[in-house]
């Protein structure tokens, strides 16, 4: 029994974490961090501000990010370019098709979703490529929320965008395997649950109030 728990503790630790995370927070934050002002009055050095911490504040951002660990890779490096590129383009596709507001819950609750699709990926149950759409539309609704900002904050919101999720994905990429090694199969196949909890949790909670 005690043998059990021990092995159970690094899921559970990271459990608590994305539990932590989920109820600090709602889904696919739509506003700035740190109550900065919208849109075209945003300086460039609120506009990097804000591209960084969004990735990090928004709870189902983050937590899709940081299960990029758990999925596996036969050689996760060739993976950080795409789905780097991808995140970004969508976001380039907000500022040229902009999210119509009566479709912005059904966005986060898909958003939100992206937890599901990739908690299947990890056990097996849907292909890697999978995620790679699934990293354009977080960015698509990453990239809607600085829509009418003038170009300097707006290529400064792009630069923390690429310095947050870059960050983020390379350290996901690079621990994947000794994550996956500390964890073991069992506890990685738990997490991946977990994230399909989490996924299902905020979408529900954006579309069913």
């Amino acid at each position: 029994m005690n043998s059990s728990i021990k092995q159970l503790r690094p899921a559970l630790s990271v459990l608590l974490g994305g539990l932590t995370l989920a109820m600090a927070g709602s889904p696919a934050l739509a506003h700035h961090p740190f109550a900065m002002p919208e849109g075209g009055q945003m300086t460039w050095l609120q506009g990097l501000l804000s591209g960084i911490g969004h990735p990090l504040l928004g709870p189902d951002h983050l937590l899709f990010l940081v299960a990029i660990a758990l999925v596996s890779w036969e050689r996760p490096r060739r993976w950080l370019l795409p789905m780097l590129a991808l995140g970004l383009i969508g976001s380039g596709v907000a500022q040229v098709v902009p999210l119509s507001e009566s479709l912005t819950p059904w966005a986060e609750a898909a958003v939100s979703l992206t937890l599901v699709l990739e908690g299947l990926v990890i056990l097996g149950r849907l292909p890697l490529i999978t995620l790679l759409p699934a990293i354009a539309l977080h960015g698509y609704l990453l990239g809607g929320t600085i829509v009418g900002a003038e170009p300097t904050p707006l290529l400064a919101y792009g630069l923390g965008l690429l310095v947050a999720q870059g960050a983020l994905l390379l350290a996901a990429t690079s621990l994947s395997r000794e994550l996956q090694g500390w964890l073991g199969e069992r506890n990685r196949q738990l997490l991946a649950a977990v994230w399909i909890g989490i996924g299902s949790a905020f979408a529900w909670s954006i579309l069913i109030p």
